[in-house]
């Protein structure tokens, strides 16, 4: 007779997801997180090198993986992109983690100095980009299909200085709910996730001390680490999601409660 650890078949077996933005943070993070739950791993990002890298990391876990550089911004890259990940994954992209994002490099400027080079490369990356991802995956994503978009935390609480970031994040939201809306008719959930201030390599380069950055203003007394935005696309890619979409799950360890 069989015992449950005999017939236990991991959450992604045979299912394929795509995570842009990988080369490290919070993408390389998702992308091993998936790989430990039975997932073949496509990874994605301007970064090729550090895409590799993160493919290496995710095959050491026994886990397929897939790797290539992708310009968010261009629609031939993506859509190039979209038709390798599809061949590795026999056809078809189970699950879409949009969270390629410019984040550590933006400039902290009052609205009136701003620079609008900068303003329309925040928005061409962080708004444009999970548009022009979904376009070309969408052809390959089969009906079930989840898609997870990164928004931000910083939507609810109006971050000073960041306004470009902030509004762009903010526009993530409003995509995944038009994208909820079409999609929806091929049972395609589409939600996003607004992480608060997360203990990756670029805050730490942002904020001095980091590890207590505004630890005191959330319900739990610590900061956010990448195991706890993994664990929320893992539930919204996951069976117990699947009549959730449009949504954003906020994860900043009751900072701010929406």
């Amino acid at each position: 007779m069989s015992t449950p650890s005999d017939t236990y078949i991991p959450e992604g077996a045979d299912r394929t997801v795509l995570v842009t933005g990988a080369a490290g943070g919070l993408g390389r993070s998702f992308a091993i997180g998936f790989a430990r739950r039975g997932y073949r791993v496509a990874v994605a990002d301007i970064d090729a090198n550090g895409a590799e890298e993160t493919a290496r990391l995710v095959k050491d876990t026994g886990a397929a993986a897939w790797h290539g550089a992708v310009d968010v911004t261009s629609g031939e890259s993506t859509a190039a992109m979209a038709a390798a990940v599809a061949e590795f994954g026999a056809g078809r992209i189970e699950v879409l983690v949009n969270n390629a994002a410019i984040y550590g490099t933006v400039t902290r400027s009052a609205l009136e100095d701003i620079d609008p080079a900068e303003w329309d490369r925040v928005m061409e990356v962080n708004l444009k980009g999970p548009w022009l991802v979904v376009r070309a995956c969408s052809p390959h994503l089969p009906e079930g299909a989840r898609i997870v978009n990164l928004s931000s935390a910083t939507v609810y609480s109006g971050s000073e200085n960041w306004l470009h970031y902030v509004a762009s994040k903010g526009g993530v939201i409003a995509l995944t709910r038009v994208m909820a809306k079409e999609l929806g008719r091929r049972s395609i959930t589409v939600n996003a996730i607004a992480p608060g201030f997360t203990l990756t390599e670029a805050s730490y380069g942002l904020i001095d001390n980091a590890a207590e950055y505004g630890v005191e203003r959330g319900a739990l007394r610590r900061a956010g680490r990448p195991e706890d935005i993994v664990g929320a696309a893992l539930f919204l890619a996951g069976p117990d999601s699947a009549y959730v979409t449009g949504q954003t799950l906020v994860v900043d360890g009751g900072r701010q409660f929406n």
